[in-house]
């Protein structure tokens, strides 16, 4: 099964190069030639207490305030938004080479109850070395979720399965772990890679 699944991943990932799956959609709304605010959102961001899949250490937001962060929701079983963000992030953060160095790039699980940290490290690292992934207890992962307004919703499946309902965009934030921009899903990749340098410089 654990085959079968890398398997999928792998052909979402290769669907995306052969088809170049780009969507040009513009999310940010007032933002700044490079892509990013003129000043930070502060209604989006805060304080987080989780656990990293790497090495299984409790970790909090203050771990990653040296560094601005990009920060993305999601959940391993996803069939299609989550495998398409991260492979199109981990292209993103190969073109930057060493800039990316000066970024902490998460993925915070809104699936805790199956993205244990040994799974989600699996999953993660099927993409990237360089993207962190983060699990925690279901309250852990709510009060994350809860302070970076992001939707999140269990479904349920006919066959007592169930998937997840959840925001798509990318988020950006700054040392003071404030909102700074956002890439949307399946945005423009120039667009995207631009607010990365961008945000990139803001670490170096």
């Amino acid at each position: 099964m654990r085959m079968l699944r890398y398997g999928l991943w792998g052909l979402v990932a290769l669907t995306i190069v052969a088809v170049g799956a780009v969507g040009l959609q513009t999310y940010l709304r007032g933002s700044s030639d490079d892509g990013l605010y003129e000043s930070a959102v502060d209604t989006i961001g805060g304080p987080f207490s989780l656990v990293r899949s790497d090495t299984g250490e409790a970790v909090t937001d203050a771990d990653f305030a040296d560094r601005p962060k990009v920060m993305f929701f999601g959940f391993t079983y996803c069939p299609d938004v989550c495998p398409t963000t991260l492979f199109e992030l981990a292209t993103y953060l190969d073109q930057l080479g060493e800039d990316a160095d000066n970024l902490h790039t998460l993925m915070i699980t809104i699936d805790p109850e199956r993205d244990t940290p040994e799974f989600l490290q699996q999953y993660v690292g099927a993409f990237s070395d360089r993207i962190v992934g983060l699990t925690g207890t279901q309250e852990a992962v709510d009060e994350a979720v809860a302070n970076y307004r992001v939707y999140a919703r269990r479904v349920e499946l006919d066959d007592g399965d169930y998937t997840m309902d959840h925001t798509a965009s990318i988020f950006l934030m700054d040392h003071n772990n404030e909102l700074v921009g956002t890439i949307a899903y399946q945005e423009d990749p120039a667009t995207a890679l631009a607010k990365l340098q961008r945000l990139a410089e803001l670490g170096s």
